[in-house]
C-alpha cells in the first residue's frame, strides 16, 4: 500500500499564492524557511502541503488542470462558504452533497481546485 505523504503545487507567483492561502483560505505557514516554497500546516499539522516556485519552465502552460486537493473541515461548510465569499475567493459553484459529505470548491490564483469536505 502507498500513502500520500505530502503534496506540492507549482505556482507562478509565490507571494500572490502565499497571500491567497494564508489571508483568504486561512492556512497557516509551518515555519519551515525556504525561499523557493511556502509549506503550510492545516488542522494542527494533520494535512500539510506546499506551494513552490516552478521546477521547470511554465510559460504558456496551464496549471491546476485536473488537480484538486481535499481538506476535511470541522466547521459548518456554509459558514466557510460565507467567509470565503466575503474575502472574494472564487468558488466553483455552491455547496454540493456528495457520497462523502458536503463539499465546497475554491479556485486558487493558478487554477488549482481546493476542495473542502464536511463529512456526514
Amino acid at each position: 500500500m502507498r500513502k500520500l505523504e505530502f503534496a506540492s503545487l507549482q505556482v507562478r507567483d509565490l507571494a500572490i499564492s502565499k497571500e491567497f492561502y494564508t489571508t483568504r483560505l486561512g492556512f497557516e505557514e509551518a515555519g519551515i524557511p525556504n525561499p523557493e516554497a511556502c509549506v503550510f500546516k492545516y488542522n494542527k499539522g494533520e494535512a500539510s502541503f506546499a506551494i513552490r516556485t516552478p521546477i521547470g519552465n511554465l510559460d504558456g502552460k496551464e496549471l491546476g488542470i485536473g488537480a484538486s486537493l481535499w481538506f476535511a473541515i470541522e466547521e459548518e461548510i456554509e459558514d466557510l462558504q460565507a467567509r470565503l465569499l466575503a474575502k472574494d475567493v472564487t468558488l466553483l459553484g455552491p455547496v454540493r452533497e456528495t457520497p462523502f459529505g458536503k463539499i465546497l470548491i475554491a479556485r486558487d490564483p493558478d487554477g488549482y481546485n481546493i476542495t473542502f469536505l464536511k463529512s456526514n
